[in-house]
């Protein structure tokens, strides 16, 4: 076992939920950053929101946001 993993293990429970929470945190920013889409935050919100919706699988919902990001028209430059 790696020494972080270790160090978590022993760690509080609740100060090991802040320091995932907040990795997940990290990690969705920068995937937000870089334009890859967020699959769970999608999901967590289509059930709670929009339960009567079907949910996309990762391939659709991965299609859909970069058909979305990268379609033509609109007033950019680039």
């Amino acid at each position: 076992m790696s020494p972080w993993r270790r160090r978590a293990r022993e760690m509080s429970p609740t100060l090991n939920d802040r320091w995932m929470r907040l990795w997940r945190r990290a990690v969705q920013t920068a995937r937000l950053l870089i334009g890859v889409p967020d699959y769970d935050t999608y999901v967590e919100h289509m059930r709670l929101h929009h339960p009567e919706r079907p949910v996309m699988s990762y391939e659709e919902f991965f299609n859909e946001r970069m058909r979305a990001r990268y379609r033509g028209g609109g007033g950019r430059c680039c």
